[in-house]
């Protein structure tokens, strides 16, 4: 009897042992007490953005028995840094290409999947300004305040900033101001109203604020076109295991097939459809970046 009561003592403190293991140790990612938290960028109004993502993290959560926490970060920056952080304070992203590029290049987000929108997995950013004004084409933005949606923003501020250096104009002494907006939505509507003079944004970010400003395609014209650049998407961060961005990835494919899940991508970042593609797919946009001599590292 003392020894079967010893062989109880001890199967009873392992067993506590292991209990204070696991409390003390992290929950695995992907459970309720550890959700895998995907941080979006703000493109548009960020409470659709925002709906948006809670309906495609409860599609999610149905598709693969995982828990998301999703965010909509005030800017840019923030995602890069949410995913830099140790941990990793965002386990997905879905970042525009020119931030993508830049976290990539830190090691800190890989891609997995890109957005397709009308058909195509790339887009392209436009300049605009009021029809009534006497900014007809990128050579009379000297001298004027020009409007952005963020610092990192591809079409919004990137591509335009490689536009009007290839004219001449550097925008650092030829801007009377640059004013970060916060979204192309804002953009948008701050050169409407005139306290922009000018601005940049993905064609055609005025449908977005059409419903408010029925006459904004009257009011606000567009004097410039980018060349076609690669849509934002899904990356992870390099901590998630293969096997969860696999299901992940897998899961989101089958929910963008679907009538809700298309509405909620929809609802999000006028999302109609997500394809594979990996860190390849952004090469021709980094070459672009080489020619212009520009270094991620120095854009702020």
């Amino acid at each position: 009897m003392k020894n079967a009561g010893m062989a109880v003592f001890v199967l009873l403190t392992a067993a506590v042992l292991m209990f204070a293991g696991c409390a003390g140790g992290e929950a695995e990612l992907g459970s309720e007490e550890n959700p895998i938290v995907w941080s979006f960028v703000p493109s548009g109004e960020m409470e659709q953005v925002a709906a948006g993502a809670d309906e495609i993290a409860s599609l999610l959560n149905e598709e693969t028995g995982l828990f998301f926490d999703t965010n909509v970060a005030t800017e840019y920056a923030g995602v890069i840094e949410a995913l830099a952080a140790d941990p990793p304070s965002a386990h997905m992203a879905s970042l525009a290409t020119f931030s993508y590029i830049k976290a990539a290049d830190m090691g800190v987000a890989e891609a997995a999947l890109v957005a397709v929108r009308y058909g195509s997995p790339t887009y392209a950013g436009q300049i605009i300004a009021r029809a009534d004004s006497d900014i007809n084409s990128v050579a009379d933005l000297k001298g004027k305040t020009f409007g952005r949606p963020d610092p990192l923003s591809t079409s919004g501020w990137i591509v335009p900033m490689l536009t009007m250096k290839a004219e001449g104009i550097d925008y650092q002494t030829d801007l009377e101001e640059v004013v970060d907006t916060g979204s192309h939505n804002n953009v948008v509507t701050a050169v409407y109203n005139g306290e922009v003079d000018a601005g940049a944004t993905f064609d055609d970010a005025r449908g977005n604020v059409e419903d408010d400003l029925e006459d904004v395609r009257e009011v606000v014209k567009v004097i410039a076109t980018s060349a076609p650049i690669p849509n934002d998407g899904v990356q992870f961060s390099p901590s998630v295991p293969e096997e969860i961005r696999e299901q992940i990835v897998e899961a989101l494919l089958a929910i963008a097939a679907t009538d809700d899940g298309q509405e909620a991508l929809s609802t999000a970042y006028s999302w109609n459809e997500l394809i594979r593609r990996d860190d390849s797919f952004y090469d021709p946009f980094r070459q672009t970046l080489q020619r212009a001599g520009m270094d991620v590292d120095d854009i702020q």
